[in-house]
């Protein structure tokens, strides 16, 4: 792999949309705030809309003061923001205005480019090969592609291989916004950078691990998106596999794009396959109605969408990776809509001890011992122990579960909390691809998820309702319970 070098200019398509004004402008925003920009690097936004350089400013300073607190403004690093700008009109289906794209670009560029598909990923393969005819996709350029790549493998692979008639894969940079997110980071650290846990972390002393992504909000004027996706294909072929690659994968030789993704990739292809013969038993789809969430009575999906649909907003599973490390270990995904609370965690839970020497009231007190990880909305690490509960007993001593608890907000006051693309930005502009993901991996997971899909159409599954407000169908709980489990909750 060549060595990258800074990006001495960012182009961002689709720069008038939404995430482009909730996400993508506050995060270069305090980029610049910290001085993490290089510092002759131009910005160029690209979208439909007839914008010019001052109209695109305006947005940009609109964005800016819309969603940076005003305890954090800084109207020198905005002003700083403003002055690297530029704007230019073009469509992915209007070969003129990528022309006239591709010009802008090649004027301003002084060095390395670095282009972001903040756009439908139908339009990736059309305006990477666009760039390239007109000659502003060649060395020193690479490209950002958001999430989903693809609504399934076939998809996947059409999309991917139009993109690398443009771009070699050591310059494509596919986003998951998750693996920017600080507390997904710092799974990684709590894992690598610690003695204590990688002697514990196998099958031998773990019994189960859970991962929940749980959301309050239903689908919200995304309605006619999210019923050709559903929760499998917005949630599980993306946020929750990488997830369960960062919590199963092996130690990497080094912490770079190729050492840490080789080891994800082996995680997703040791999944054991979920499909028509297994899928009844090892999955669980709902679908929401009517109900009360967060204080309020909500419609439920097919209100909400305007007809009926059997598009799940609910899915869980029970999966296996089928490796020396993790042989008879089952890991609990689940996510969904309108469900109690607003949640992403991992829970590990460890074998019991193999024999307690506390008789009477304090065997039956004991309990194995956890590691909750939380994401979102706080970030925290708790790891359950046995403890003496303190008085006296005839009986001898009695035990009680406590937690360390470690408050990353309390223990890191002074630090604010950043956007998940602050991270993604920083790492793209220099060329450093290890929290992006790399094709083998996004086409492993689409082979994984499409086989569940298939199994339910095979199988007749539909999704069964449960009310707004509750943790998915009553079925969700044998899927646990099967194997003596229960869900943290």
């Amino acid at each position: 792999m060549t060595q990258a070098t800074p990006a001495s200019l960012l182009t961002i398509f689709g720069a008038t949309g939404d995430l482009s004004r909730r996400m993508l402008l506050p995060s270069l925003y305090s980029l610049q705030a910290e001085r993490l920009l290089p510092d002759d690097m131009r910005i160029l936004g690209t979208a439909r809309s007839d914008l010019d350089r001052e109209g695109f400013t305006q947005l940009v300073a609109d964005s800016i003061r819309d969603r940076i607190p005003a305890t954090e403004h800084n109207e020198a690093a905005l002003r700083g923001l403003l002055e690297r700008l530029d704007y230019c009109a073009a469509s992915a289906d209007d070969d003129a205005s990528m022309a006239a794209l591709a010009t802008r670009v090649n004027t301003l560029r002084n060095g390395d480019v670095l282009y972001h598909m903040s756009t439908a990923p139908k339009f990736y393969g059309p305006a990477c090969q666009a760039l390239a005819a007109h000659g502003a996709a060649g060395a020193g350029t690479r490209v950002m592609l958001e999430k989903p790549i693809g609504k399934d493998l076939a998809s996947a692979i059409a999309i991917n291989d139009a993109v690398a008639k443009a771009f070699d894969e050591e310059r494509i940079f596919r986003t998951d916004h998750y693996l920017g997110k600080e507390g997904v980071q710092n799974l990684i650290a709590l894992r690598f950078g610690n003695s204590l846990f990688e002697p514990l972390w196998s099958a031998r002393h773990i019994e189960q691990v859970q991962i929940t992504v749980g959301e309050t909000v239903g689908v919200e004027g995304r309605g006619d998106y999210y019923d050709e996706s559903g929760a499998v294909r917005d949630m599980l072929q993306n946020h929750l596999l990488q997830l369960l690659c960062l919590v199963a994968m092996e130690p990497p030789a080094r912490f770079d794009p190729t050492a840490v993704r080789n080891e994800k990739i082996k995680v997703l292809r040791s999944l054991r396959t979920i499909d028509g013969r297994n899928v009844a038993t090892e999955s669980v789809i709902g679908q929401y109605t009517g109900g009360a969430s967060e204080g309020k009575v909500v419609p439920g999906y097919a209100e909400e969408l305007g007809r009926a649909s059997r598009t799940e907003t609910f899915v869980a599973l029970r999966a296996h990776v089928d490796n020396w490390r993790w042989s008879g270990v089952p890991f609990y995904l689940r996510t969904g809509k309108r469900l109690p609370s607003r949640s992403t965690e991992i829970y590990i839970q460890f074998r019991k001890v193999p024999y307690s020497i506390f008789g009477g009231p304090a065997g039956a007190d004991m309990q194995p011992n956890g590691l909750l990880i939380k994401l979102q909305p706080e970030e925290r690490i708790e790891l359950d122990l046995m403890s003496k509960t303190p008085g006296l007993d005839r009986n001898g001593l009695r035990l009680s579960q406590v937690a360390l608890d470690l408050d990353m907000h309390e223990e890191f006051s002074n630090a604010r909390k950043r956007i998940a693309y602050e991270r993604l930005y920083l790492d793209a502009i220099e060329g450093n691809g290890t929290l992006f993901v790399r094709r083998d991996e996004t086409e492993a997971a689409w082979q994984w998820v499409d086989a569940i899909a298939s199994g339910w159409r095979e199988a007749g599954m539909v999704p069964k309702p449960y009310p707004a407000g509750t943790w998915g169908p009553s079925a969700t709980v044998s899927l646990v319970d099967r194997l003596g489990h229960g869900w943290r909750e």
